[in-house]
């Protein structure tokens, strides 16, 4: 909040021969009781942009620290499992198309359908919103997509959503200045006292704009919650595909 303290700390946990991953911490001080806590942990997976045409192999981390140590093991299990995941992902989404329509057999009293929560935005990427490499910055991506998610989960529970955690955030292509972002957003599911809202993001060019042709650059799945004024979670509606 306005007037606290916030502390970033980055480093590299482990490379894995041409890409790295960075273990970010965030704290929060507050300047009047001097209560530090912790505001997120996250890791993101970098690559070395090569300058021709092959690939940048990075040198082994030097490890200081039994802190150090430990999360330089974890590295690999966390990437062993995001890994996994998009497998998952892709055998799910080749069992679904086979398996045709689900919203005719689903019934349930009471449930929102998913059509009221679809929620679109357009962004023209302009030259604050890019970094020393032309390309589009992934927390103006990551801020966009946040926006378009909590007024998705808004429509759905009434109030104001609160944002609990981004997963699977990835990137798929780079958008440069020039480029319009369209976002779609819409809830998937919901979890009693939690909702999932999945985020797609395309770019395109003057050129590409024209013929409709979009490039999906981003896709992430934002977990959010709402409480009420005593700070209790409030549950969320079923909803209907």
């Amino acid at each position: 909040r306005i007037g606290q303290i916030i502390t970033i700390k980055a480093k590299v946990n482990r490379a894995f021969k041409t890409s790295m991953e960075v273990g970010i911490k965030v704290t929060v001080q507050d300047v009047l009781t001097n209560v530090e806590k912790i505001v997120s942990v996250a890791y993101a997976t970098y690559v070395a942009k090569p300058v021709g045409a092959g690939k940048i192999e990075l040198e082994p981390v030097k490890l200081l620290s039994r802190e150090d140590h430990l999360e330089h093991t974890l590295a690999i299990e966390r990437r062993r499992i995001r890994l996994g995941y998009e497998q998952v992902f892709q055998n799910l989404m080749q069992e679904s198309n086979k398996e045709g329509d689900y919203c005719n057999s689903f019934e349930e009293e009471d449930a929102v359908s998913t059509d009221l929560t679809h929620v679109q935005s357009i962004e023209l990427v302009q030259p604050p919103h890019a970094n020393h490499h032309g390309n589009t910055f992934g927390g103006q991506i990551m801020a966009w997509m946040e926006t378009v998610a909590s007024i998705s989960a808004s429509r759905l529970c009434r109030s104001y959503p609160v944002l609990k955690s981004v997963n699977m955030f990835k990137f798929w292509g780079p958008s440069i200045v020039g480029d319009r972002l369209v976002f779609n957003a819409i809830v998937n599911n919901t979890f009693q006292n939690s909702v999932e809202v999945g985020v797609r993001v395309e770019a395109y060019n003057c050129e590409e704009w024209i013929k409709g042709q979009a490039r999906h650059i981003n896709s992430a799945f934002l977990i959010f919650n709402t409480v009420n004024d005593k700070g209790e979670l409030l549950t969320f509606p079923r909803i209907k595909p």
